[in-house]
Formats: C-alpha cells, sequence, structure tokens
C-alpha cells in the first residue's frame, strides 16, 4: 500500500480513525489536528490531506465532550492561518522553479487552475479559495509568487481562515448531535467530500469534453 492509498483509506474511515487518535494521544490529538489543517494549508505536497470533512468532523466529536470547542476553534484557526503564511512566503521565494516538472501530486496544471482564480477573483481568493480543495493549497503559494503584499494577504488570510474553520466546525458541532447525522457520520462525511471536490470535477468534465 503506498502513501496515498494509504491517506485515501484514512479519509473515508475519517471517523473511526479520529476516535482512534483521541483514545490513543489524548490531549495530544490537538497537535495532531493543527499539524494536519496546518500541513493541507501550508505544503504544495499535500494538498490531499483532509481539510473540510476533518473540520466539521471535529465539530461533530466537539458536541459529544471529545473536544473542546473553542479550544479546536483556536488551534484549528492558528493552524490554518500560519499554514498559508508558510505558504506565501514558500511561493514568494521559490516560486515556479518546483513545478518545472510534474510529479504525481505537485502538477503545472494546480498552479495554472490556480492563477485563472486570481485573474477572476482577484485578492478576494484567498477568501474565496479556502472552501475549494486543492485550490486553496496552491492560492496562498501563488500569492507569494505573485508577490502580493504581504500586509494585504494576511487579511484576507485571517478573514478566509477564520470564516472557513467556524463554517465547518461549528456547522459539525450544531449539526453532530442531530440522530440521523450522528448515526450516518460516516456518510455525512464522504457527501462533504463529494460536495466540496463537484466544482472541480465538473470544471474538468467540460475541459475535457471540450
Amino acid at each position: 500500500m503506498n502513501l496515498i492509498e494509504f491517506f485515501i483509506g484514512f479519509i473515508f474511515h475519517l471517523d473511526k480513525n479520529l476516535s482512534l487518535i483521541i483514545q490513543a494521544f489524548g490531549h495530544w490529538s490537538y497537535l495532531i489536528l493543527f499539524l494536519i489543517i496546518f500541513c493541507e494549508t501550508g505544503l504544495v505536497i499535500t494538498p490531499f490531506l483532509p481539510g473540510d470533512s476533518l473540520i466539521f468532523l471535529c465539530g461533530a466529536f466537539a458536541s459529544s465532550g471529545a473536544f473542546s470547542l473553542w479550544i479546536l476553534f483556536f488551534v484549528l484557526s492558528l493552524a490554518t492561518i500560519i499554514g498559508d503564511t508558510v505558504n506565501y512566503w514558500a511561493g514568494h521565494f521559490f516560486g515556479p522553479r518546483i513545478f518545472r516538472k510534474d510529479t504525481r501530486i505537485l502538477k503545472k496544471e494546480y498552479l495554472d487552475e490556480t492563477y485563472k482564480f486570481y485573474e477572476k477573483h482577484g485578492g478576494k481568493t484567498i477568501i474565496l479559495a479556502r472552501f475549494i480543495p486543492i485550490i486553496r493549497t496552491f492560492a496562498p503559494f501563488v500569492a507569494g509568487i505573485g508577490k502580493m503584499s504581504y500586509s494585504r494577504f494576511i487579511i484576507y488570510n485571517i478573514i478566509g481562515g477564520i470564516s472557513w474553520i467556524s463554517l465547518f466546525l461549528f456547522g459539525g458541532y450544531y449539526l453532530g448531535n442531530i440522530p440521523i447525522v450522528k448515526e450516518n457520520l460516516s456518510l455525512v462525511i464522504l457527501l462533504i467530500i463529494f460536495v466540496s471536490l463537484l466544482p472541480s470535477a465538473v470544471k474538468f468534465f467540460f475541459r475535457k469534453k471540450k
């Protein structure tokens, strides 16, 4: 089993795996969640890590008392803001040289798609990209390549990061105790993944068809 297959399995059984992490690591689970969200937003080589679904699931677990909601909010918000900041400076210093040769993860098409997203939405891309898998990983990197001023970037970064965490964390917290959601948490997670990937999938389909 390669690394990609491991992460796919991890994501598809996210609720069970998060429960195991809590049982094994206790309060250290906050650090593990910090690192996952940090890597998903801060490293261009890990866009496949769970974001939306993991945050929603954390909220659902917090509703049952497994986590403190406000500690989660602080930890995850800090992780995503720091992650985007690291990604911005990586783009600023290393630029497109990283994408000279396609690999399984670092595909130039991801960079091109993010450039197009910037052309359409401008600076607010940093906020909007938070809600689109893959694009959110590359948006701060492209902002760094494009030499967006850091004082401007950090404002969008904070607003976008807190908005993203709030939507899914509090959504999970308030919906997590609803019986139908609680009893079908795995299906809800898969639905979140499906919906979040749908815009990119539709665009890919029509581009291939064209």
